[in-house]
């Protein structure tokens, strides 16, 4: 099939999703006030991260879903946690610096430096606000697309840099950004099942990830979530 084609298609499919979905609320443009928000229920996924300089890892995450803003706009409070080893070319990389920072500085005639940091782990955990859009779709389902800002605090482990700058270095607290979409299925009035797409940005450091999880639902649904 040409890619003109391909594209007829994708743009004929998103049409009818647009047609049919419906945004979850029917709340005024005047009703955007922290007055409608309250807590309804907490939820927990377990996904698969993808990052750039450590290997890919389970990630693991809770949230709080404290209703609607405005029109079809919820607010989540999150915690997530990974931690992994840094990838190999990462710390070889880090050694050469190092390698050469200490050749510098030696006498001539001294034997070149030979770093050796081992393997490096890197932890975060992350408090974050999530603020996605909710449309109902056929099917009983809801999707989802919003952002989200959080901080991210960073933990570097290692036998060889213990006490050192460079575990300095990699213990931080980092703001980040996120992106996301996912979709959601109403299981009943207390049960939910949903899955989610988030790409995170936050300094050097980028990653994927994908998840699914469980909400349990403690407060009254909005207007459209309800099958």
């Amino acid at each position: 099939m040409s890619e003109r084609g391909r594209g007829s298609i994708w743009t004929l499919v998103a049409c009818l999703i647009g047609t049919a979905a419906a945004p979850v609320s029917a709340q005024d443009l005047a009703d955007f006030d922290y007055e409608n928000l309250g807590f309804r229920g907490v939820g927990f996924d377990l996904g698969w991260m993808m990052p750039t300089r450590v290997e890919p890892t389970t990630a693991f995450g809770a949230r709080m879903d404290l209703g609607y803003l405005g029109p079809g706009l919820r607010i989540t409070p999150t915690v997530r946690y990974w931690s992994s080893r840094m990838e190999d070319s990462e710390v070889r990389e880090l050694e050469v610096r190092l390698n050469e920072l200490v050749d510098r500085q030696s006498p001539a005639g001294t034997p070149p430096a030979n770093v050796d940091l081992g393997q490096i782990d890197w932890s975060d955990f992350a408090l974050g606000v999530d603020a996605h859009v909710v449309w109902s779709v056929p099917f009983g389902l809801l999707t989802m697309l919003g952002a989200g800002a959080s901080a991210h605090i960073m933990n570097g482990e290692g036998a060889a840099i213990v006490d050192t700058f460079i575990e300095d270095l990699l213990d931080s607290i980092t703001a980040g950004f996120n992106l996301h979409t996912g979709i959601e299925y109403p299981v009943n009035e207390r049960l939910r099942m949903y899955g989610m797409l988030r790409y995170e940005l936050m300094g050097d450091l980028r990653y994927g990830t994908i998840s699914l999880g469980t909400q349990f639902m403690f407060g009254p649904a909005a207007p459209g979530e309800i099958r």
